[in-house]
C-alpha cells in the first residue's frame, strides 16, 4: 500500500473519531491494567460486567491482594478463563506491591514480567498511561491491517511492527483504538459492512462488497 493511501485512511479515521478511547472501564493505571489482563479471550462488555462489581469492592493491588484467589473469582467469573486469571491478578497485584510500591510500572520489561501480562497488555499500558505510541495488535487489529492491506503480516509481532513502521508519526498514539473500533464495528470477522466503511475505497481487500 503506497504511503499517501496510509496517511488518507488514517486521516479518515481521525476525522470520524478525534479522540479516540478504549471501551474498558477504568478509573486509575491499575484499573485500566487490570482490565486489560482480564480482558484475553473474552470481550471488552464481559470485562466491564466484571469490573463494576469487582472495582467498588477492591481496586488497588492491596485491595485485590487482600481478596485472594478464592476471594476474587466469584467477581471475575464474567470473564471465562477466570481460575487462570484469578490466579494470575493476585500475583500481578502482590508483584505490584513487593516491586513496585503498590504503583503500575513504566517500562515494558517490568510490565510483561507480572503475572498474566503479555506484550498486547503492556502496550496498552505503554500506550495509554505514559503516552509511548505503542500499538497493541490484537485480532480486530491483525485482521484489518491484513485485509485492508494497512500493514500485511503473518503474527501479531509482524503486524505490530508494519504499523510501528509504516503509520504516520501524528497518528501512532491513536493508531490502535481506530483500528480496532473500525474491527470490532465495522470490518467485522464474518460480514464486514463494507457499504458502511468509511475506507472501502482506499482498501486492498479483494472480497469487499461495496
Amino acid at each position: 500500500m503506497h504511503a499517501a493511501t496510509r496517511r488518507a485512511i488514517f486521516r479518515r479515521l481521525q476525522a470520524a473519531n478525534p479522540a479516540p478511547t478504549t471501551e474498558l472501564l477504568h478509573t486509575t493505571p491499575f484499573e485500566l491494567l487490570v482490565a486489560v489482563m482480564l480482558s484475553a479471550h473474552t470481550t471488552d462488555r464481559s470485562v466491564n460486567a466484571a469490573t463494576r462489581n469487582l472495582f467498588p469492592v477492591a481496586n488497588t493491588p492491596a485491595a485485590i491482594a487482600a481478596l485472594g484467589v478464592e476471594g476474587v473469582k466469584p467477581y471475575i467469573k464474567p470473564v471465562g478463563l477466570y481460575n487462570t486469571k484469578a490466579k494470575n491478578l493476585i500475583g500481578l497485584a502482590q508483584q505490584l506491591i513487593e516491586r513496585h510500591g503498590g504503583e503500575v510500572p513504566a517500562t515494558r520489561a517490568e510490565l510483561e514480567a507480572l503475572p498474566g501480562v503479555g506484550r498486547k497488555t503492556a502496550n496498552v499500558i505503554l500506550n495509554m498511561v505514559f503516552g509511548e505510541t505503542e500499538i497493541a495488535v490484537d485480532t480486530h487489529i491483525f485482521r484489518v491491517a491484513n485485509r485492508t492491506g494497512l500493514a500485511p503480516g503473518r503474527t501479531p509481532r509482524e503486524v505490530e511492527q508494519a504499523l510501528i513502521t509504516n503509520t504516520p508519526p501524528e497518528f501512532r498514539k491513536n493508531a490502535h483504538h481506530w483500528l480496532i473500533l473500525h474491527g470490532r464495528y465495522v470490518c467485522t470477522a464474518r460480514q464486514p459492512r463494507c457499504d458502511k466503511c468509511l475506507i472501502a475505497d482506499l482498501c486492498n481487500w479483494a472480497g469487499k462488497i461495496v
